[in-house]
This record gives structure tokens, sequence and C-alpha cells, in this order.
């Protein structure tokens, strides 16, 4: 029985990753519970058999085919897999850093988690030291962490990074390089089997690899379901407006889930001007594709640095007559100063809310009145318990299905009366897969 102790499913947090490593470990605790649950009762009333006898009998198989004497816990009730390995990483004064397991992973499927874009400030050597470090940083401890649970013996390793650190530098344009794709081939050579992220900047990068997967992962439903808390879809006249030409397909996706207008702001630009911050940067005019004019203006785009750009065309959407303007970003990073410039605009009134994931940890970001958080590890927890037990993922990385339910259900009852016929989810899906 897959879905109790013993598992050889083992969750192994970075230091940067931890505080998201834990999330996903309770979701996937609720999950596993839940299915061991179901299980039991199916074949329970299939063989005509007690439950209780039932659970006896999965612990008992269990005990004899671990490689202890016996597993701990109770021979007749559930017994919750441990999930996360006891890992220890200690950080040097020079600035190198050693992960040490504490545990045998030994075959194992191993998924190692972290956020390279953390810079708040993180526990290091058992907590003797608290530090802020650099996505560098956090980029070779992960290259510590899979050479280490290599060395250990692990099945099949695979990474769990919301972020892929290096995304923007995907394309040559002159004498530069394709860091993103150089890391792709670190992570390669050293026999990661696969990588899960939300959002990838681009899609070049999944072809820098000849045999690791990427799953890239979307938040559209996360985004869309906060969207429906804060404006009422079914009265609010809203228009869905691409920041620039870049994030058309984005926002195209989400104009056709909520079926709505899709407008498109235009940016003159001069590229011999390097972007400093949020106020300094290289956008010369703006001009608006579309009407915003009395209506709700959302927009969406795949992650936030100084915020410069959002600004601007936020500020721009408002003078153009919107009532509301939203931003959706599934990956705000919110560097430097930019939670204060934002402060700023939300005083003058420039947008209304914007809405991000807990991809990125940011514990100040979280106690803005404008910034709403919607969680995406239970949609990770789901990814990864799919593919530790060979299950599809194809209704998680195109979820315009479960989308085109959350709308059909917002809208008035008797729509809701037309769509009682509509076909129930798969049983699969019993956790509600974006979760």
């Amino acid at each position: 029985m897959p879905y109790s102790e013993p598992t050889d499913l083992a969750v192994v947090a970075c230091p940067g990753g931890e505080a998201f490593a834990n999330e996903v470990i309770t979701h996937l605790r609720h999950m596993y519970k839940h299915r061991f649950s179901l299980k039991n009762d199916v074949i329970a009333k299939r063989y005509d058999l007690e439950k209780d006898k039932l659970v006896q009998q999965i612990n008992l198989e269990n005990d004899l085919r671990t490689s202890d004497l016996c597993v701990r816990g109770s021979v007749d009730k559930y017994r919750p897999p441990m999930f996360k390995a006891d890992t220890r990483f200690t950080y040097f004064a020079n600035g190198e850093f050693k992960v040490e397991l504490n545990e045998c992973i030994r075959g194992k499927d191993v998924y190692i988690v972290q956020d390279v874009e953390n810079h708040e400030e993180i526990s290091l050597n058992d907590g003797k030291n608290k530090m802020r470090l650099s996505v560098n940083d956090h980029v070779m401890c992960l290259i510590c962490a899979i050479d280490t649970i290599r060395q250990a013996g692990a099945r099949q390793i695979t990474l769990v990074v919301p972020v892929y650190p290096y995304s923007r530098q995907h394309k040559k344009k002159g004498r530069e390089g394709l860091t993103a794709a150089l890391l792709g081939h670190i992570y390669e050579s050293m026999e990661v089997s696969r990588i899960i992220t939300l959002d990838l900047h681009s899609r070049e990068i999944v072809n820098a690899f000849a045999h690791t997967h990427l799953e890239n992962l979307h938040a559209s439903y996360q985004i869309i379901r906060e969207l429906a808390r804060v404006v009422d879809l079914t009265k609010e006249d809203l228009v869905v407006v691409s920041p620039d030409t870049g994030a058309i397909d984005r926002n195209k996706f989400y104009a056709t889930g909520l079926k709505k207008p899709l407008a498109m702001i235009y940016k003159e630009r001069d590229y011999s001007i390097v972007t400093q911050d949020a106020k300094n940067t290289n956008i010369k005019s703006i001009k608006l594709l579309g009407d915003v004019k009395g209506k709700v203006a959302f927009l969406a785009d795949d992650m936030l640095g100084t915020g410069g750009t959002l600004l601007k065309a936020m500020g721009f959407l408002h003078e153009q007559g919107a009532t509301k303007v939203i931003a959706a970003i599934s990956l705000p990073f919110f560097t430097g100063n930019a939670i204060q410039l934002f402060d700023e605009a939300y005083k003058q009134g420039l947008f209304y809310r914007i809405i991000g994931t807990n991809a990125v940890y940011h514990e100040e970001l979280l106690k803005r009145e404008w910034y709403i958080s919607t969680n995406v590890s239970g949609l990770f927890a789901n990814v990864i318990t799919r593919l530790h037990h060979q299950q599809s993922l194809s209704d998680l990385l195109d979820n315009r299905t479960i989308i085109d339910k959350m709308i059909k259900a917002s809208r008035p009852q008797e729509t809701k009366n037309a769509q009682l016929s509509d076909p129930p989810a798969q049983a699969q899906n019993n956790c509600d897969p974006q979760a």
C-alpha cells in the first residue's frame, strides 16, 4: 500500500525552500490520508471485509516488506508517511555550503525544494547563524544538495523550484551567455530526472534539456479564484489588458477563460537606456489598444522585479478611466524598493489589488493591504504525488476545464441549473487538482 508508511517518497528542503516545502508536505499528508481512507473504504466494501482488520492487514504487509524490523506506529491505525528527510546544511565563513543527510534515502524518489528568490533571513548551521542569501547562494546550495543525494544512492532526483533561476537569460542578443540553459546542462549532468517549476519565463528553456523532463505549472486557476473574490465577475464590466507584447499569450488565456475582451498596452522603449529601478526605466511613451474607460482592468504577468513596467502600466490605465486596476503576478520578487513604490502608488489610487503566489517567500508583502497571496503549494503537492505514483498530469498542466467550471459556477442561479447535467470530474481528482 503506497499511501502509508513506509513510502519511498522523500522531500529534501533547502534552507531557502523550507517554508514552501513545509506547505507542500502538509498537503501531501492530507492527500495521502484521504487516499488511504478512500481506498480502504472501497476495498473493504468490495471484498466484504471489516475496515479495522483491513488496516491491520495493510500494516502487516508494510511491516513485512520494510527493510527495518518493523514500521514505527500503531498496528491497527493509519501510519502517515514522514516525507521530509532529515538534512543538515552548513554554511562556512568563506561562503561554501556543505549538505549532509542524517537518514538513509537509498532507492528513494527524492524531491529537492528550493526557493532561489527567498531573500528573507534564513537560519543556518543549526540555528546559530541567520543570513540573507543571494540567488547564487541558493543555486549553489541546490547543486550541493543534488550531489549529496546522488552520492547517497537516491533512485530518482526531482527539483522543485517554483522560480527557475536565471530564466531571463534565455536568448542571445550578442556576445552573452545562455545561463538558463547552462544551469539546465548542470542539472542534467548531475542525473536530475525532472524539474517542476511555475510559469517559466520562456518556453525556449525547455529545449536546453536532452533527457531531463521539465514540468511547467501555471497558477491561472488560483489567480482567477482570488480575482472572483475581489471582483464580481457576473456584474463588473472587466477587460483583460496585456501589459506588453510579450505577455499577450498569457492574457489571451485569461480573456478566453473569463470570456472577457482583451486590450493591450504598447510601450515605446529606448534600449540605449538600462533600467535602474521602478522609476528610472527605458519606457518613453505608452499607447492603449482597446478601451478601459469605466471598466475594471485586469493585467497578468509572469514575474515582477523592480515593478517599474507594471507601475507605469497601472498608472496609465488609471488615467484612461479604469474604475479599478488589478494585477496578477505569478512570481512576485519585489526587489529593491519596489514595495515602497507600490505603497505610494496605492495611496494615490493608481491600482486596487495585486494578486501574487507564495512561490516566492516574502514576509513584507503579506503585510500590505493591497497584496493578495494565493497558495500554489497544493498544486505542487498534487504534481509530486501523481509523478511518484505514475499518474497523468494532463488536467494539472492544462487547467482550462477546471477554470471553465469555476466561471460557470460564478454565474447566476438559472445558469447553474442549466449546468447540472455536466459530467463529474475524474475520480482521481477528488482532492481538487488545483488546490
